[in-house]
């Protein structure tokens, strides 16, 4: 996962900053903690448009649950074990219903860090085929850079792994109410899921969507937008992304991701044919697209360096 390293150098300036801003908020995240019913039975929390360097950056992503006749699935769990605990929180305020399943749409801190809090409930928890080594690989980065998210003294079992596993495609039924799971190739990430609730025809894409906030690319862009064109033919009425309003106009949402991510291909590409160093590429590449997406300045030159790293040998 390298969407959230930094610098190691700054890293212990930027945790006592993060603390002490943390300390001084108070309880404005619990206060500020959301759930909107976008369709029958689905329930969303939308996500702050803030940096990293936040004291919120736990509370970043579009989370929630689905509920059918006989239980309810958790589609992320947010970046803190204190998102997670006001998700649950709110779930319990709004039904009896056992949380029989928590699927993680992918490996980033700000949708699986609140895992543990689930445990008492024992689901099932579901994930990319990809995602258990992913997370091992990263326990030690969450551990260390995400230590007050994780409640102060993490160890490794705060980290939850899936043990239920997406090679492709998974359907499961939470009581006349069926969710089909898909998995990805490498897009966003190499660990993405989607979720298809066919009784709404809701399309939850997390951050395989991106709306208002800059897209971040951590896997592979032709990836990405081949996943794009794919899901484009879903039916889909409303549509979730990780980040920013859910859209009930899912090509709009879906046509402005796709420029950007295709204005990253096609500059990119055209200045490596052209003999342009990755420096050149950085500076030049996609500089229209500024005005256009907040958080431009925090991704976009390491998105056009990891568009370089894989279009350089195409």
């Amino acid at each position: 996962m390298n969407i959230f390293i930094f610098e190691k150098n700054r890293m212990p300036t930027i945790l006592l900053s993060v603390f002490m801003l943390w300390l001084t908020s108070g309880n404005l995240a619990a206060e500020a903690f959301e759930l909107k019913q976008v369709a029958d039975g689905i329930y969303v929390h939308e996500g702050k448009h803030i940096g990293l360097d936040d004291p919120g950056r736990d509370d970043i992503a579009n989370i929630g649950f689905i509920e059918g006749d006989d239980c309810i699935a958790v589609i992320d769990t947010g970046g803190s074990m204190a998102v997670g605990q006001q998700l649950l929180a709110q779930i319990k305020q709004r039904s009896s219903k056992p949380v029989c399943y928590v699927i993680n749409t992918h490996i980033h801190f700000d949708h699986v860090l609140g895992n543990s809090v689930f445990k008492d409930e024992q689901p099932r928890f579901i994930g990319h085929r990809n995602l258990p080594d992913e997370m091992e690989s990263n326990i030690t980065f969450f551990i260390e850079q995400f230590s007050r998210e994780l409640g102060g003294k993490p160890d490794r079992s705060d980290i939850i792994k899936p043990d239920m596993l997406v090679e492709d495609t998974l359907e499961i039924d939470l009581g006349n109410r069926i969710l089909v799971i898909q998995a990805y190739p490498p897009a966003h990430t190499r660990t993405d899921l989607s979720v298809y609730d066919k009784n709404s025809k809701t399309l939850w894409l997390s951050d395989l969507l991106f709306v208002e906030r800059l897209p971040v690319l951590d896997g592979s862009l032709k990836g990405w937008l081949q996943v794009m064109q794919d899901n484009q033919a879903v039916d889909a009425a409303i549509v979730i992304p990780g980040h920013g309003p859910v859209s009930s106009t899912p090509e709009v949402a879906f046509n402005k991701q796709y420029a950007y991510l295709q204005t990253l291909l096609d500059e990119t590409r055209a200045m490596i044919n052209e003999g342009a160093f990755m420096e050149e590429v950085i500076d030049e590449v996609g500089k229209e697209e500024k005005l256009t997406w907040t958080l431009y300045e925090q991704q976009h030159k390491r998105n056009v360096s990891n568009a370089f790293i894989e279009l350089e040998w195409e």
